[in-house]
This record gives C-alpha cells, sequence and structure tokens, in this order.
C-alpha cells in the first residue's frame, strides 16, 4: 500500500497541522473544508509556521515554497479521490464523523485507505458505518502536530493487519513515533491526561487554590511544561468536555465525571484559548 497522496477533511486545528506535516514530509495534500474562511485561515496559519521555521534557520525558502505548493485546499470533496490516504479530522463529535466517514467512503478510490484522527471515539464504532471497515484505522495526532512527535495507531476490530502496517510505515515517513494502542475510549494518552485536566479543574472549583497558583504548582513541583489549567485552554474546553462525557459513558464509571467548572464554562462560550478566554484570558 503505497501513499503518494493524503486527502485531510477539516481544515481547523489538527487538520492543517496534519496537512503541513505530511506536505512538509512531501506528499500531496488535498485539504477539504466545507469552509471557504476555515480554508483561508488554515492555509495562511501554515504559511506563518513555515515562514518562522524559515526565519529560525530550520528550513529553506526553497524547501517551504515547496511545501506550500504541495497544498491543495478546496471545498468540495471531489479532490479526495485522488487520495491514498484520506485522514477525517473533524470536530470530536461521534454523529459528524459518522456521517463525514460515510460520505468520504463514496469519494475514496478502492485502494485508498481511511483514518480518523478522532482521539476519544470508538475506531470500531466508527469504521462500522464503511462497507468496508477493514481499510479503516485510527491515526491520532497531537496539538500543535508540527512539533509533537507521536501519533497513537489504533486499529478497530476489523481493521486489517496490512493497514496498520502502511499506517505505521506513513507515521515513519512523517519523521514521528507511532504507538500501537488498543481500541478504548481515549485510547492511551488521553485516558491518562484529560482525567488529570478534569481534577485540576475540580480543585479550583471546590476553590483550594487559584488558576494561576495550581498551574505553577504542577510546573515547578511536577516539572511539566505547561500548567494543566493553561494545557486545557489550549485543548479546548469543549474538546475536553467531550472527551470526558466519552470516557464517562463508555467506562459508566463516576470517577470519569466532567467537573461542574468545565461544563459552565462551556456553556457560557469561554473554550479557551481559540475562544479569547477559558481559565485564563488572552487577547
Amino acid at each position: 500500500m503505497k501513499i503518494n497522496s493524503v486527502g485531510i477533511l477539516g481544515a481547523g486545528l489538527m487538520g492543517r497541522g496534519i496537512a503541513q506535516v505530511c506536505a512538509l514530509a512531501g506528499f500531496n495534500v488535498h485539504l477539504v473544508d466545507v469552509s471557504q474562511a476555515q480554508l483561508q485561515r488554515g492555509l495562511e496559519s501554515i504559511t506563518t509556521s513555515l515562514d518562522k521555521s524559515v526565519a529560525k534557520g530550520a528550513l529553506t525558502a526553497e524547501a517551504r515554497n515547496d511545501t506550500v505548493e504541495r497544498i491543495e485546499a478546496s471545498t468540495s470533496q471531489e479532490s479526495l479521490e485522488r487520495a491514498d490516504l484520506i485522514i477525517e479530522a473533524a470536530t470530536e463529535n461521534l454523529e459528524l464523523k459518522l456521517r463525514l466517514l460515510s460520505e468520504v467512503e463514496k469519494r475514496a478510490s478502492a485502494h485508498a485507505l481511511i483514518a480518523s484522527n478522532t482521539s476519544s471515539i470508538s475506531i470500531t464504532q466508527l469504521g462500522a458505518v464503511l462497507s468496508r471497515p477493514e481499510r479503516f484505522i485510527g491515526m491520532h495526532f497531537f496539538n500543535p502536530v508540527p512539533s509533537m512527535g507521536l501519533v497513537e495507531l489504533i486499529p478497530g476490530l476489523q481493521t486489517d493487519d496490512s493497514v496498520l502496517q502502511a499506517a505505521q510505515g506513513f507515521v515513519e515517513a512523517l519523521g514521528k513515533t507511532g504507538i500501537v494502542v488498543r481500541n478504548s475510549p481515549g485510547f492511551v494518552v488521553n485516558r491518562i491526561l484529560c482525567p488529570m485536566l478534569n481534577e485540576a479543574i475540580f480543585v479550583l472549583g471546590e476553590g483550594l487554590a487559584s488558576a494561576e497558583a495550581i498551574d505553577a504548582g504542577m510546573k515547578l513541583g511536577c516539572n511539566h511544561p505547561v500548567g494543566p489549567l493553561a494545557l486545557a485552554d489550549m485543548v479546548g474546553l469543549d474538546t475536553l468536555l467531550s472527551v470526558l462525557q466519552i470516557f464517562y459513558d463508555g467506562f459508566n464509571d463516576p470517577k470519569y465525571r466532567p467537573a461542574p467548572l468545565l461544563k459552565e464554562l462551556v456553556a457560557a462560550g469561554h473554550l479557551g484559548r481559540k475562544a479569547g478566554r477559558g481559565f485564563f484570558s488572552y487577547s
């Protein structure tokens, strides 16, 4: 299964990051989103990121230009027909992902692999919507994609072994490390990380310390590079709430219940960095 071109469905934070690393690694990229404005923001973000690398001397101007030229952006899914691998990178919403995957399969060529960048939803459940679930796999990148070296590879119950092998080779070609994990809510990294973030929110909601003190405590006391509340803002509080709710429903265990303060902030539209306000304010 040779992969030369990659289709990416969704030009949000994750989709544009995946597009950048794929194009930088030499793959032709078909970036698709229903919103022309989102596509424009995605391309501008990629260009800005590459320009910073050039300024730092980590990338030549020629490589920067070649990378940009490899990315084709469109609001039509027709371009996905030319992709050897299609990665769905939409919002972490089960119904949305099921609908998009069903649509994508109608466009995908017979040989193409299909993947989801989901951070918590069952790969087996997502794959069940496809007529050929054996070519479907979870491929969970981490934010920010250009600088994070890990990709979780999650085969579903139906995933063929050859698809997993092809996915491993693709991740290596990106210069990243792939770890194979079993299909379970949140997989491995988020299964550990998200309850920690949730506990920090419980601590804040109970008034044990200020947001600044909580983050300073974890940075200085546990040597974390970023405090849990600042990290939650970076992830997106709505995304974190969705993941925790999937844990709570999937495991039927009260230890995964989302903190009331998290629910309140999401209801208020204080979603973190992307909204300009979460546990901290961003101008």
